[in-house]
């Protein structure tokens, strides 16, 4: 039988990957050392999932290393048998905390991949190497658009090339990126040169906000899921900046997975596209707020911080058009509004009560 080694895999995109590689009949074997926990607190661990992975699936092996540890990823490599597929889903996946830790970003986002090319092409150079990039790598270039601001959003000036979303074309130069966008720049880089290079079969696919019922959102990472949470709770959330307009795409992570296993049936050496949830499903936090207090029934308490965070994106909507014209079988499934209330239906229960002041 097949194996895929997934990276991350207590994670969101990583726990939906060994799910959904075990229904499709591969061996998993998963690494994960709940880095989540030290970035965001106990609240955001991943070791629940991890737990119940194992569990209940066993095809699935889980290996606690840390992929900085260049033996420790030997050693977890050296066990895969007929490896044909890497998922590197792996990460330090925010840009404020980046800036806290510098080196530990760049040693898990940078270093990490390294470590994890460098196993591969010593012991599965004909495996299929996905890359969990980030739209980050751009900086803040998509801010130089020509915005239009109408009631709930910003939008994009509907005769730009841009209109239809964002492609793979735009240049990561000449921008202010956030120490986070470098190391996973680094590390996108590192896997193309890997893929032209050494003829690897290697894509860096560059996310929006990826999401899902399973994500651990926090104040610093996971828009939807954190906001969610707080409209569930009635902890406060606070919009940083450009009156709540900015514009997200969002990508459940089943369809995330799905473009993973479309690109591993007909992999390409040194591969780039964008990854989100394009113009099928995005909004603006405003519009998210409301469909938040909508699904719950109950008012959101939220205040907005007029300082945007440093870097941040005023409009993200991703062109999903070059990967559709590779893989014309990948569509998205899930809107915001889905994507939404599923994250409420899996978690409103775990999440507790709400407090009596903010019912309607």
């Amino acid at each position: 039988m097949p194996t895929a080694l997934v990276t991350g895999a207590g994670g969101l995109i990583g726990a939906e990957c060994v799910q959904e590689f075990v229904r499709a009949g591969f061996d998993v074997l998963g690494i994960d050392n709940d880095m989540r926990a030290l970035y965001f607190g106990r609240a955001a661990s991943t070791r629940t999932v991890t737990d119940d992975l194992t569990a209940t699936l066993p095809e699935y092996r889980h290996i606690a290393a840390d992929i900085r540890d260049e033996a420790a990823v030997e050693a977890a490599f050296s066990t895969a048998r007929e490896l044909e597929l890497v998922v590197h889903a792996a990460a330090q996946p925010s840009h404020d905390w980046a800036a806290s830790d510098p080196k530990t970003d760049f040693g898990v986002n940078a270093v990490g991949t390294l470590n994890l090319l460098e196993a591969t092409r010593r012991h599965a150079p004909d495996a299929t190497f996905i890359f969990m990039s980030t739209n980050k790598v751009y900086g803040d270039l998509p801010n130089h658009l020509p915005l239009i601001e109408l009631q709930t959003r910003l939008e994009v000036d509907p005769s730009h090339p841009c209109a239809e979303g964002i492609d793979h074309t735009m240049s990561i130069d000449r921008s202010l990126h956030s120490l986070f966008g470098v190391s996973k720049a680094s590390a996108d880089l590192l896997v193309q040169e890997y893929g032209r290079y050494f003829g690897m079969r290697t894509v860096c696919f560059r996310g929006g906000c990826l999401t899902g019922p399973r994500h651990a959102g926090a104040e610093l990472h996971g828009f939807l899921s954190y906001l969610m949470r707080c409209a569930v709770t009635g902890e406060p959330y606070t919009v940083f900046g450009h009156g709540g307009k900015q514009v997200r795409d969002n990508l459940h992570s089943a369809d995330v997975v799905s473009a993973f296993l479309a690109f591993h049936a007909d992999p390409e050496s040194g591969a780039v596209y964008n990854l989100g949830g394009g113009r099928e499903s995005n909004c603006s936090v405003l519009e998210a707020i409301t469909l938040c207090e909508q699904i719950t029934g109950r008012s959101l308490a939220w205040r907005l911080d007029d300082d945007a965070r440093k870097g941040d994106h005023m409009w993200w909507v991703t062109d999903l058009r070059p990967f559709q014209a590779r893989h014309p079988s990948w569509a998205t499934r899930y809107g915001i509004e889905s994507i939404l209330r599923e994250i409420h239906d899996h978690n409103a229960e775990r999440w507790g009560p709400v407090s009596a002041a903010t019912v309607r």
